[in-house]
């Protein structure tokens, strides 16, 4: 199965995560299918704190992927800056 998911990257205390689509099977931080976006939960000042692919994520989902919790909260939110 396909899953929209997070990847850990950046500096032991300052995480960054990439957000990937990738096989179910695969290691959290393995190989992935395409890279859709990045979250930057410890943003500060002019740094973007989120920026993702909506249509991209849309088109994955459209063709049976599944996105994690995470990954869905994100979404919501992306969609409402978009707004």
């Amino acid at each position: 199965m396909v899953k929209i998911r997070l990847s850990r990257g950046g500096a032991k205390g300052r995480p960054f995560y990439h957000v990937v689509v990738t096989d179910s099977r695969s290691a959290r931080d393995g190989r992935s299918i395409e890279n859709v976006g990045f979250y930057n939960p410890v943003a500060a000042g002019k740094d973007k704190r989120l920026d993702l692919n909506v249509a991209r994520v849309q088109e994955w989902v459209g063709k049976g992927a599944q996105l994690s919790d995470k990954v869905a909260s994100l979404l919501k939110e992306a969609a409402k800056q978009a707004a």
